[in-house]
């Protein structure tokens, strides 16, 4: 969960990013969020991208530490800038399949 968070979603870098998502998710992974549903690796790197262009000077930050059971993982977090306060708060829930993230589901907070 933490590398969903902070090394896929926190990265910046496009070639460490792509290697984050190759390691973490399914071939078929599924994200969902407030948006819609995203669908394999490719998609779920251009959604990321997309975001991190959208947000610049923010960062992802755990807020809390990952908890698991059995295939289900969990971490909240905050989005701000380095060292502000959070403009967002959210959690994000992780099924497992074969050690590798295959369906992420992202709930934002008010």
């Amino acid at each position: 969960m933490r590398t969903n968070l902070l090394e896929v979603f926190g990265e910046r870098d496009a070639g460490r990013r792509r290697e984050a998502i190759e390691r973490t998710y399914t071939d078929d992974v599924v994200f969902v969020d407030p948006e819609g549903e995203t669908v394999g690796r490719a998609a779920l790197d251009a959604k990321v991208r997309g975001l991190l262009d959208g947000a610049p000077g923010l960062v992802f930050r755990p807020d809390g530490e990952p908890r698991v059971v059995r295939e289900l993982g969990y971490l909240a977090w905050t989005l701000g800038p380095d060292g502000g306060e959070p403009v967002a708060r959210g959690v994000d829930l992780g099924f497992v399949r074969d050690g590798r993230l295959e369906k992420v589901y992202t709930v934002l907070f008010d």
